[in-house]
C-alpha cells in the first residue's frame, strides 16, 4: 500500500475519547486534500487508564 502520511489520534480520559470522532472529522475537514487509505484502531488499558487510539494512513497533501 502507498501513503504519503499517517496522522494519529489517541484519548486516556473518558471525554476526550467521547470526542475523538469530532477531533478526527475536523482534522479531516481542515485537509481535504486528503485522502484516507487505510486505518487502525488500537484500544489498550492497564488498571486505571484505558487508551484508545485511531492511526489514520493518508495519500496527499495537507493544506496549510
Amino acid at each position: 500500500m502507498r501513503f504519503d502520511g499517517v496522522k494519529v489520534f489517541s484519548a486516556t480520559m473518558q471525554p476526550d475519547r467521547e470526542r475523538l470522532g469530532e477531533k478526527i472529522m475536523g482534522w479531516l475537514a481542515a485537509h481535504p486534500r486528503v485522502t484516507v487509505v487505510d486505518k487502525v484502531v488500537c484500544q489498550s488499558s492497564d488498571n486505571a487508564f484505558h487508551c484508545l487510539s485511531v492511526i489514520l494512513f493518508y495519500v496527499g497533501e495537507l493544506s496549510d
